[in-house]
């Protein structure tokens, strides 16, 4: 593939812009870690909802997205659309809580809610595990995606002339230092800017990460003669196209003519991703009860109703609009490069054999814009965990703001010196999801109920962060179970959650509860309500917050509403226009059910 002049002046185009935006809101993210962190708490909420949709859209999404689509069809999808239960629970349950809050990062919350040694042992560790570990693996895991998209667009890339560069024993690609250098300039721009500078950049690269995905999903249908073409090549295999799969794990295996396994699932694994999953495991971007970057937003958001509305955009353009432009690509690809072995890769090869001059170097300032804009995030969010919970806490407290936030700008750039190293030491991290849930798994009942019920403890949350760890290498090793990522998942998952959260119930009652005075002051600051909180509503005299009903009302009819929606641009883009009009009469009915149950909570209440 040949890059002209006019593709190269898209490219500079974007970073030159990416970086004005940063240059322009420099000024008053330096005034004080509230501005660097969180804008300000003055984020309007389709900036801030966007900037979490641009957050999860990373460089190896749509090339995830085609990789399932490839070997499981549509249904393949609900590996993560299952997520959208956990996420609207968010939205109604949580993010008004969360700017209520007041605190800086999610982990600052142990400090409102706990007490003791315990807590600050809780917070320091999230800091440590979270801030730092968790969040640079998945940068690394970006940072490979983005090395893989190279690899594939320019596999010849040189830096001066040589195609490799050797470090010790290390031998890096040109690729790689190609990434290292756009790390270098995200670290660079998000230092500058702080939250603020990245949501508004983010919300612009999620403009053109979107643009060019669906340029590329008509020129890449355009190549198989259209949708009628499309669905000609699967006319075996019409089950492709299914939004559900089959619930069976047993039966004929069914294969289409391009390799794509009917998707079957059994009962109990259909059991464990809508009824375990969603709530149990803590994941980036779909935390229970929100957490990481999607708490971040929700915090600085102007007021609680901007946090809500925030969360529920986010959810609608992350679950109903984005996968359809990748869906469509991905069967075209699929159509186009049958005998392809690595089916994520053709995708980009998409870009390289379609797309003509110009609409080449939108697609891969798109592809710089999916990558920035989670780097940038994923850095700002790891940044206040390690300065907010860690460094001002335990190593410098009591310093000037402006102080923080110059130690915030030069933790950016170590965050990504660290998050670079751990890249060039993994060949391939395809089952890192996998671990992550099931590390995890068990943590999200405890960052629920924490909010809900006073008797949960730092205890509490410690257990279930640790439980896993004391159970997994049992069921996955050789003097184990022996039970495998690929072939188990759905039990491992099962038995860790069912241990963890029998642990951290145990440790909840056999330790002592978190102090009254402690629980009144939270009480009165976030003021939750609820059965969990009656002891401490009766004892304070202080009235909490009513409607739960109604708000378990919307929280179904938000599911719903993003599910409906999702299907029903589907059915219309591959004309089926009667199921097409059922789904969006769904999509209509259950906007108004929320509209009435909010209005019947008060929607005043959350102007806060």
């Amino acid at each position: 593939m040949h890059i002209q002049a006019i593709d190269w002046f898209i490219i500079g185009l974007y970073f030159l812009f990416s970086l004005g935006i940063s240059l322009y809101f420099s000024k008053r993210a330096g005034k004080n870690t509230g501005n660097f962190f969180l804008s300000g708490r003055n984020l309007p909420w389709w900036i801030a909802g966007t900037s979490m949709v641009a957050t999860t859209f990373a460089a190896d999404t749509p090339l995830a997205v085609t990789e399932l689509v490839s070997t499981k069809g549509v249904a393949g999808n609900w590996l993560w659309w299952n997520m959208v239960i956990g996420g609207i629970l968010t939205v109604f349950f949580f993010a008004r809580l969360w700017r209520r809050a007041h605190i800086l990062t999610d982990a600052e919350f142990v400090n409102i809610r706990y007490h003791g040694a315990p807590a600050k042992f809780l917070r320091g560790f999230r800091a440590v595990y979270v801030g730092i570990l968790l969040n640079a693996v998945v940068i690394a895991w970006v940072n490979l995606a983005m090395v893989k998209i190279l690899k594939v667009i320019f596999p010849d890339l040189t830096i001066f002339g040589y195609h490799e560069f050797h470090i010790g024993n290390l031998t890096l690609s040109a690729h790689f230092i190609y990434v290292a250098l756009m790390m270098l300039f995200v670290a660079f721009y998000s230092s500058l800017s702080g939250l603020m500078g990245v949501s508004v950049t983010d919300s612009f690269q999620f403009v053109m990460a979107m643009t060019g995905s669906i340029v590329l999903s008509v020129y890449a249908v355009k190549a198989v003669g259209g949708i009628d073409g499309l669905k000609h090549a699967f006319a075996d295999s019409k089950w492709v196209f299914d939004f559900f799969p089959v619930i069976d794990s047993k039966g004929t295996a069914l294969t289409s003519t391009t390799g794509i396994e009917m998707f079957r699932m059994s009962a109990f694994a259909l059991f464990v991703y809508l009824g375990i999953q969603w709530w149990a495991s803590w994941y980036p971007g779909a935390e229970p009860g929100g957490g990481g970057y999607v708490a971040q937003r929700m915090m600085s958001a102007k007021d609680e109703k901007h946090s809500l509305f925030a969360t529920l955009w986010f959810n609608i353009a992350h679950y109903a609009l984005r996968p359809w432009p990748w869906i469509l690509a991905a069967f075209a690809a699929i159509i186009l490069y049958p005998a392809q072995a690595g089916k994520g890769e053709i995708y980009v090869q998409l870009i390289r054999d379609l797309m003509p001059p110009g609409w080449v170097g939108l697609m891969l300032a798109a592809f710089f814009a999916a990558y920035m804009s989670t780097l940038a995030s994923q850095t700002v969010w790891g940044t206040s965990y390690i300065i907010n919970d860690l460094y001002r806490p335990f190593i410098k407290p009591g310093a000037d703001e402006k102080y923080y936030v110059k130690i915030s700008r030069i933790t950016t750039f170590i965050l990504m010196i660290i998050a670079f190293i751990i890249t060039t030491q993994l060949n391939k991290i395809s089952d890192a999801w996998k671990i992550v849930l099931l590390a995890s798994g068990g943590i999200g009942g405890v960052l629920i109920l924490r909010w809900f019920w006073w008797r949960v403890n730092a205890w509490s949350e410690i257990t279930a962060l640790l439980a896993p760890f004391f159970i997994l290498p049992f069921l996955i090793s050789p003097w184990g179970m022996h039970w495998s990522l690929e072939h188990d998942y759905e039990k491992l998952l099962f038995v860790i959650a069912i241990w963890s959260t029998l642990s951290w119930l145990v440790a909840t009652f056999i330790t002592r509860p978190t102090p009254r005075k402690k629980l009144y002051d939270f009480y009165r600051k976030v003021h939750p309500g609820g059965p969990g909180w009656k002891i401490i509503e009766k004892e304070t005299g202080m009235e909490g917050d009513r409607g739960y009903g109604y708000l378990f009302l919307s929280w179904i009819a938000g599911v719903l509403m993003v599910l409906s929606a999702l299907f029903g641009i589907g059915k219309l883009i591959f004309k089926e226009y009667m199921l097409s009009t059922a789904f969006f009469s769904v999509t209509i009915i259950s906007a108004f059910i929320i509209i009435y149950a909010m209005n019947k909570v008060g929607w005043k209440k959350l102007d806060q």
